[in-house]
């Protein structure tokens, strides 16, 4: 067996004989190396060529080495230069099964790509050439091709064995007992049958089958096993392979004399001592290499922890700007611990050498991934039908503006013991995190991204993946996304402070935010479940001393109109902060405290006369809904009274809403509030807002604060509407320019 690593710079001379017949080397100033990963058999040394993954190497002062002691020149013949230990040859058997199942299954799910070269491996096609050496992997390979090629020798063996069993031996049992005669015939109390006696035959198939039952379980090689005996499996089988399974087969070696059962015990024994030589046939052309070995590692870990049924955009992965994304799935978001908000994590796998420091275009690269996502998502709630967004996350928050964060990670491949054992970890090297940031301090901002670094154990990410067992797959995904969550959250909480707060009694805050939004624009964001109409926000603010006196300036500025108290990210702020009775409920806010806006200043401005129907309906307005927004509804289903046309409404310009409570229209109770932006929403979306009892489509004005326009005589005004519009609906929304509305001022 031969060992050349991929992409080591070999002298030429050194692997001249063993490379011959590869193409695509890579010759420099005398030096060669191989850009494949895979198995390869050499007719002209009668011996097979392994070319292992760039992960096994590192560099240590100043040059390559294996393992930590040993250059990879010294081990490319493994069978005359002994400078492995057991263990590590151990290893390398095992890895090179793994590689090559990854490659197999990487070809049978992208049968399209061109990366893979292939000929005769799996069927072992017969020929005048027999291999010198055999790998552990060349062992599987005949175990499987002879169960595949031998199914009448199975039966035949298995009906000789049984044929006469149990028939009485008729001699035996008149010699050695005695007859009773009844009705003229003997009768024979104890006959003697024919005896089942050990039979080697038996014993052989018991173990072959064994033996590919632990293919099927621990390589996941499709196997099929069309004989029911009792197999040798668990600690049992365990024991045969450290050492029994060998004594047993050379006691009953001498047993069989056919030339399959012959070859079928050297195949057995070969499995338990793989140095064993075996005569298996072979075809002189015969490989399976994979140029380009990264991308079936980045085949591996989008499967196993991107996960590949998620249904999202083409243009997410496949950017519009060319770029392509090597991982992307919804997963919880970092913010809520109680519920299932999903987000985008972006991952981007690493194969490198041991060792090796990502470079600055990857982590630029990440970044962009993460901008693009957010890019795209903005483009899609600003010019895309509610209908077309149905289903698709939104990043930012309209309340404050915020954006929610979005998981980014690089994951790398590692090997730095001899164990396959499930090892995925925060990298062990100097830089774990990278931060990109257009302003200091704003965590919950568009152009803040933070990405986490992980290393992942080689040989199980390609075992796991090479078994196929989906169940197994599911599992560890699971456990790795929530790994990647627990762990991004524990490094934001390195960075920032983490606060939750609500808005005290008789405070708006929505119109607080709104009057200091410099201030707390990417510190603030709302991805808390609201408690009924009192909404939470998360405030993060940068742990770097630096920072330290504005912070402590703004929460000093906070505390007077919130509550406010440390929260760590994701849990929940109910249990954290009191219950307050939200500002609807309980009273108007005084027209004192209330913004006064000039009619004289909005002459030609548009200005909505609204109703409501009750109290509910008025919490509802001033923000018992889902975004905890001030929001007012006009009806758009024909079908209904009172209804208007979307294209009259998004003409109009309006600036003001004045809302009166219908039949008390003279009770002086009417609301004033200025308009920030309008949108439409649909039946389903006002459901999901906590109205009542939706129909149909409807267009909402969305408003930032309540305010006065000083005191408006809505009852007359009203009333001289319906004379000119005496056929019109009670509640009818009623639009009229502010030099119009000027007329009903009370002096």
């Amino acid at each position: 067996m031969r060992i050349i690593i991929e992409e080591h710079q070999y002298p030429a001379k050194a692997v001249e004989n063993v490379l011959d017949g590869i193409t695509n080397l890579r010759d420099v100033d005398g030096k060669v190396s191989v850009n494949y990963v895979g198995y390869y058999y050499n007719p002209k040394l009668k011996d097979c060529v392994f070319v292992l993954p760039k992960v096994l190497i590192e560099d240590k002062d100043g040059e390559e080495q294996v393992f930590g002691h040993c250059k990879p020149e010294e081990i490319i013949n493994l069978e005359e230069q002994n400078v492995l230990k057991q263990e590590e040859h151990d290893f390398i058997y095992e890895l090179s099964v793994w590689i090559y199942r990854a490659i197999v299954l990487y070809h049978d799910t992208h049968p399209k790509s061109s990366i893979v070269l292939k000929q005769n491996v799996q069927q072992m096609s017969k020929g005048r050439m027999r291999r010198k050496h055999n790998t552990f992997l060349d062992i599987l390979l005949a175990l499987q091709k002879f169960n595949r090629e031998n199914q009448d020798f199975f039966f035949f063996v298995l009906r000789n064995l049984h044929s006469g069993y149990n028939k009485i031996n008729w001699t035996r049992t008149i010699s050695h007992s005695s007859a009773y005669i009844q009705d003229d015939t003997p009768v024979y109390l104890n006959p003697v049958n024919k005896k089942r006696q050990i039979n080697f035959d038996e014993e052989l198939l018991i173990i072959f089958f064994s033996i590919l039952h632990y293919i099927n379980v621990q390589y996941g090689f499709p196997i099929t096993i069309n004989v029911n005996f009792p197999l040798i499996t668990g600690q049992q089988f365990e024991n045969y392979r450290n050492g029994f399974g060998k004594t047993r087969l050379l006691q009953i070696k001498y047993k069989y004399f056919s030339d399959k059962a012959l070859y079928l015990w050297e195949l057995c024994y070969a499995f338990f001592d793989k140095s064993k030589q075996v005569n298996v046939d072979v075809n002189e052309r015969e490989y399976l290499l994979v140029k380009n070995f990264n991308i079936v590692f980045e085949a591996i870990i989008d499967e196993l922890v991107g996960g590949t049924n998620d249904n999202l955009p083409e243009e997410l992965k496949d950017q519009p700007d060319g770029k392509r994304v090597d991982h992307l799935y919804q997963y919880r978001d970092l913010t809520n611990n109680d519920d299932e908000k999903p987000i985008y994590y972006i991952g981007d796998s690493k194969y490198y050498k041991r060792n090796t420091k990502l470079g600055k275009e990857s982590v630029y690269k990440q970044f962009t991934y993460a901008r693009n996502v957010v890019q795209w998502n903005m483009d899609l709630f600003n010019d895309s039908e509610p209908l077309q967004q149905k289903g698709h996350i939104r990043l930012n928050d309209e309340i404050t503006e915020g954006y929610n964060i979005i998981p980014n990670f690089f994951i790398s491949a590692e090997q730095n013991t001899l164990e396959r054992k499930d090892d995925i970890h925060l990298t062990d090297k100097s830089e774990k995190y990278f931060q990109s940031r257009h302003y200091d301090n704003r965590l919950f901002d568009r152009d803040t991204f933070l990405i986490a670094h992980y290393d992942v154990n080689f040989l199980f990410i390609i075992a796991l993946y090479g078994r196929n067992n989906k169940s197994e797959k599911s599992v560890w995904q699971e456990k790795v996304r929530k790994m990647f969550r627990e762990e991004i959250q524990k490094m934001l909480e390195e960075k920032f402070h983490f606060y939750v707060m609500t808005a005290k009694e008789n405070v708006s805050a929505v119109a607080y935010i709104d009057d200091h939004f410099q201030e707390l624009l990417g510190k603030i964001f709302t991805p808390y479940n609201d408690r009924g109409s009192q909404k939470y926000f998360s405030l993060a603010l940068d742990r770097n001393k630096k920072f330290d006196d504005e912070n402590e300036a703004l929460l000093g500025q906070l505390e007077e109109f919130f509550y406010v108290k440390p929260c760590k990210i994701g849990d929940n702020p109910q249990n954290i902060l009191p219950k307050v009775e939200p500002l609807s409920a309980k009273m108007a806010v005084p027209s004192t405290f209330l913004t006064l806006h000039y009619l004289e200043r909005y002459a030609d401005k548009e200005i909505l006369i609204g109703c409501y129907r009750d109290q509910d309906h008025l919490n509802w307005i001033l923000g018992n809904n889902d975004k905890g927004t001030l929001i007012y509804n006009i009806r758009l289903d024909k079908s209904r009274s009172g209804a208007q046309k979307i294209s009259h409404l998004e003409k109009k310009e309006v600036s003001f809403v004045i809302l009166y409570e219908i039949g008390h229209e003279n009770d002086n109770r009417n609301r004033v509030f200025h308009v920030h932006h309008h949108a439409t929403m649909d039946k389903e979306r006002m459901k999901k807002a906590w109205y009542k009892k939706p129909h149909g489509k409807y267009f909402c004005y969305v408003f930032d604060e309540e305010v006065t326009l000083g005191n408006i005589d809505v009852a007359r005004l009203i009333n001289d509407w319906r004379k000119e519009n005496p056929d019109a609906e009670v509640g009818t929304p009623i639009f009229m320019k502010g030099e119009d509305v000027i007329k009903y001022r009370k002096y």
